[in-house]
C-alpha cells in the first residue's frame, strides 16, 4: 500500500491497483494498494482510532508527534502479536512432538 496526497490519474489501471480515497485524523490521503478497498479504508480506519486514542489520553498538539505515537502503539501491538505466535507454534511443535513419540511407541508396542 502506498500513500500519497495527489490523485493519480489513470492508477488504478497502472499496475492492477486500486486507489481509494481515505481521511485519517482529519486530513484527506489517496492511497494505492494492490488490495481490496474495503481491506485499505479498514486499516485506514484503524490508524485514524489510534491516532484518536493517542489524543484523548495525551493532548498533543504536533501531527508529527501524534502519528509517532500511534505508529509505535502499532508496532507494540504487532510485536506482541508475533512473540504470541511464535510461542504458540513452539508449543505446537512440542505438542507434535509428543504426539509422534507416542504414536511410535503404540506402533512399537504392537510389533
Amino acid at each position: 500500500m502506498d500513500a500519497s496526497t495527489t490523485d493519480i490519474p489513470g492508477a488504478a489501471g497502472r499496475n492492477d491497483k486500486n486507489v481509494v480515497q481515505v481521511q485519517i485524523f482529519g486530513h484527506h490521503y489517496t492511497i494505492r494498494g494492490e488490495a481490496d478497498q474495503d481491506y485499505i479504508l479498514d486499516v485506514a480506519g484503524y490508524v485514524d482510532r489510534k491516532m484518536r486514542e493517542i489524543t484523548e489520553k495525551l493532548p498533543v498538539a504536533s501531527l508529527s508527534k501524534v502519528a509517532i505515537l500511534a505508529s509505535l502503539n502499532i508496532a507494540d501491538e504487532l510485536f506482541k502479536e508475533r512473540a504470541s505466535r511464535e510461542i504458540d507454534g513452539d508449543h505446537l511443535t512440542d505438542r507434535t512432538a509428543r504426539l509422534h513419540a507416542m504414536l511410535d511407541q503404540m506402533l512399537g508396542d504392537e510389533k
